[in-house]
């Protein structure tokens, strides 16, 4: 199993415990699992297009959440310790105060120099409630 699929799973399997633990009707589990689904194999799919990528999520830090109008937003920091230019594809998720998955986004920063940082802004999806973290899920240097 690649990395991709590896970490598309592993979010499914983190939103159904959410689903499953969550305070609220059959319903509206099924309603949230079909969103965060969604937006999960979107991000996962975007992921999955990124050819001849590395794993690079310890080159990539998550900033505090904040909200930006009625979306959640993170800034994504990628610093290239490489010796060439580098383009970054980030999977960031966003999590609620008890660690189960909102919303999955993906992000490119793109031109890191050696040795230098480049930023970007994570926007969820949709509007997500409540207190929120963003994660690194995968990130790939290519």
């Amino acid at each position: 199993m690649n990395r991709t699929r590896a970490g598309a799973l592993a979010a499914v399997c983190s939103l159904l415990l959410a689903l499953t633990t969550a305070a609220c009707t059959e319903e509206d589990r099924a309603k949230v699992g079909d969103i965060v689904s969604s937006a999960t194999a979107a991000a996962a799919s975007k992921m999955g297009e990124v050819k001849d990528g590395v794993n690079a999520t310890g080159d990539v830090k998550a900033g505090p959440t904040r909200t930006d109008g009625d979306r959640t937003v993170a800034e994504i920091t990628a610093t290239n310790g490489g010796d060439g230019r580098a383009d970054y594809t980030i999977m960031v998720n966003f999590r609620d105060g008890e660690g189960n998955l909102l919303d999955s986004v993906v992000l490119a920063i793109d031109g890191v120099e050696p040795g230098k940082s480049g930023t970007g802004t994570a926007r969820s999806n949709r509007t997500l409630p409540g207190e929120t973290t963003a994660d690194i899920a995968q990130a790939l240097r290519h």
